[in-house]
């Protein structure tokens, strides 16, 4: 038996994270396995089973499209395409100046305006871009970190004009920072300052905004730059940690704003490891706050996440393959009991999807949700020898990492030494290094490929789209109250060197028609802007 079981570790594939998969697995995997413990019910903790008791036996989850391109006329046309088809979910991407607070007639900004997103200076832009859209029926989810506090405040804002009572808006802003000096780069003040900011969103909508949730804690960005399953949900969790002990520092109640957190993931085309994954992180976030947070609503133990299909697997090589590679990525998503899903379209890896590979990308999740037979039960895997014995191993490994990030003084001072960042690189080397050699497999890249790939038309961004909001913003500038704008601009000022909720002020001056990259360069006259270091 034990030989056997030799042969079977030395002949044991690895998963992504670098963790054995054998090649069978029994009985002998769940050794003094405790399934009371390790699983419990379903919507019961430790939520290994999923976060509900019904799960998608009642409904399916929410499909959402990310979305957004150009102008705010041009995505909002997006939108209600998107609707019509049977989007339930809005999901904005935002153009780089945007996220970065700069607006589009920023020196920086030239030649990004409206590239990867669109472009949102002031409420005149939000107005267009939600013209027509049903606010009070519609969830949507804003991508968008940094600057976030803004472009929910202009969101509700515009909702306030069309009638639409902050109590009724549903959603989620993504908020998270820290990610961003981990793996995207798209920061702008120092980490301090960003998460007072952060504990400012939770306090404001926990008193105006009630059913919005107020961070989306991110892995998949870290999953894009390459990290493993195991440091994505590690270093995301670990980020969790840190924005739960920020806002109980700042007097809040863990019950009343951690109902309200949500979680980011990616999902990748290795199926098993993925539905490990999703359930380990729950069952340490649960674990987590219970144990280490006095946690005792059982909302505030609840992991629930968002997933994306994994941008970074597709191929400009015959793309029409992507569309099997979403197909089982979106699966596994589902198999892993995500609330929400984003299904990326075949030909993202060329450029912004067209009208028809959007669609298709919704199709994918609507034949999964209504085709299949995924939703007729709950949690399908439970019980399963191999996703069990995975689900512990990716547990056991991403606990371990956790705790380098807590010795190391937590997610801040690990960021600011380079830890999370030099560890995604090295295993996004690792990657590169077993395609080039052929050891991974990407079929279309390095095996099964063709002589000559056949033409295909994508979508491009208009260059035009930049002088039309210059002038938009110049058009502004003239037309409103320039005193008014200053005014608001010094109160917010004023309340970011002090203690005082900067969302209020930020508000007003919002409001007065100041511009995004206005109200950003008014915090960076306090908080200063962020320098990264490298350590590790």
């Amino acid at each position: 038996m034990a030989q056997e079981s030799a042969r079977r570790s030395e002949s044991a594939r690895r998963s992504e994270s670098g963790l054995p998969i054998e090649p069978v697995y029994g009985p002998a995997a769940l050794t003094g396995w405790d399934p009371d413990r390790k699983l419990g019910e379903p919507g019961a903790y430790p939520f290994t089973r999923g976060v509900y008791p019904t799960m998608y036996t009642g409904r399916p989850w929410t499909m959402r499209q990310y979305a957004g391109f150009g102008t705010a006329a041009e995505s909002n046309a997006r939108y209600r395409q998107l609707i019509a088809h049977g989007t339930a979910g809005l999901s904005v991407a935002f153009d780089l100046p945007t996220q970065m607070g700069h607006d589009s007639d920023a020196p920086l900004a030239h030649g990004e305006v409206g590239k990867v997103g669109v472009a949102i200076d002031s409420i005149e832009d939000m107005r267009v871009l939600l013209d027509g859209i049903p606010l009070d029926q519609v969830s949507t989810s804003m991508t968008i970190n940094a600057p976030a506090a803004l472009l929910l405040l202009l969101y509700q804002l515009v909702a306030e004009e069309q009638g639409v009572p902050a109590d009724r808006l549903t959603g989620t802003v993504q908020n998270d920072v820290l990610k961003e000096y981990i793996a995207r780069g798209t920061y702008i003040f120092p980490p301090k300052p960003s998460l007072r900011l952060t504990a400012d969103v939770f306090r404001y909508c926990t008193a105006e905004i009630p059913k919005w949730n107020t961070i989306s804690i991110s892995g998949y960005h870290m999953a894009e730059a390459g990290a493993s399953p195991v440091q994505e949900i590690a270093f995301t969790l670990a980020d969790g940690i840190e924005y739960v002990r920020t806002a109980v520092a700042a007097g809040m109640d863990v019950d009343d704003f951690a109902p309200r957190l949500s979680f980011f993931f990616v999902a990748r085309t290795t199926l098993l490891e993925e539905v490990a994954k999703f359930r380990a992180a729950r069952r340490i976030w649960a674990r987590v706050m219970r144990e280490e947070f006095g946690a005792r609503n059982p909302k505030s133990l609840m992991l629930r996440f968002h997933t994306q299909t994994a941008g970074v697997q597709l191929t400009a090589q015959q793309p029409e393959v992507n569309l099997v590679r979403v197909a089982v990525q979106a699966l596994a998503a589902v198999l892993g009991g995500t609330q929400s899903l984003h299904t990326n379209s075949f030909d993202e890896a060329i450029a912004l999807p067209t009208d028809k590979s959007a669609r298709l990308a919704l199709r994918t999740q609507q034949v999964l949700a209504y085709e299949s037979d995924v939703t007729a039960t709950v949690d399908p895997f439970a019980g399963s020898y191999a996703v069990e014995r995975m689900t512990d191993d990716v547990e056991e490994a991403a606990v371990g990492l956790m705790r380098r990030v807590a010795d190391l003084g937590g997610a801040v001072a690990a960021i600011e030494q380079g830890f999370q960042k030099a560890a995604i690189e090295r295993n996004a080397y690792r990657i590169a290094q077993e395609t080039d050699s052929g050891d991974r497999v990407v079929v279309g890249v390095n095996r099964f490929r063709l002589d000559e790939e056949e033409p295909y038309e994508p979508l491009r961004v208009d260059p035009a789209i930049e002088a039309r909001q210059v002038q938009r913003l110049a058009r502004l500038r003239a037309e409103r109250d320039q005193g008014a704008v200053d005014t608001a601009l010094d109160a917010l000022k004023k309340a970011a060197e002090g203690e005082d909720n900067v969302l209020y002020p930020m508000k007003e001056a919002l409001r007065a028609r100041a511009t995004v990259g206005e109200v950003c360069g008014a915090l960076r006259e306090v908080w200063g802007t962020y320098e990264p270091s490298d350590v590790f």
